[in-house]
Parts: structure tokens; sequence; C-alpha cells
């Protein structure tokens, strides 16, 4: 089932490049990282037993990981290789 909806659902690599634009790899990665976020405070407070320091390192965790993913997205979204 999940196999033919995408199968039937096949962009080509012109239609995907213009559909994926740079706004939704901010928006996608704004919504992962706070996913990613709370799960490395949630570890920090554990391994650390102080809510401070757990805080603090998911609010640098935050941006850094943000600013990776986007141009990691942006980089991969230019790679024709495997679209077909």
């Amino acid at each position: 089932m999940i196999v033919e909806q995408v199968l039937e659902n096949k962009t080509n690599y012109s239609v995907d490049k213009e559909s994926e634009k740079p706004i939704r790899s901010v928006v996608k990665s704004i919504s992962w990282r706070a996913v990613g976020t709370l799960d490395t405070i949630l570890i920090s407070w554990i391994i650390t037993g102080q809510v401070k320091t757990a805080l603090s390192i998911g609010g640098i965790e935050l941006v850094t990981k943000m600013l990776l993913y986007f141009f990691h997205e942006r980089v991969w979204n230019s790679i024709k290789w495997g679209k077909k």
C-alpha cells in the first residue's frame, strides 16, 4: 500500500526542486529540532541532575543543529543522485 502511494506520487527532479522551497526546509528544521532538543534536554537532565545545565545544553544544541540541518537539507536538495 505505501509502495503504491509512493509510485503514484512520483515527480521528476525539476518539479521536486521547485516544490521544495527554502522556507519549507526552515519549517522542517524547526519542527525536527524541537523534538531533538526536548530529547537532549531530557538526557542532559538525567545525566547532570540539573535543570539549568540541561536547558543550557539544549539551547545551544537547538541553534547549532538547526543551522547544520538547514544547510545539509539544501545541499541534498541540489544533488540529482537518486532522483528521477
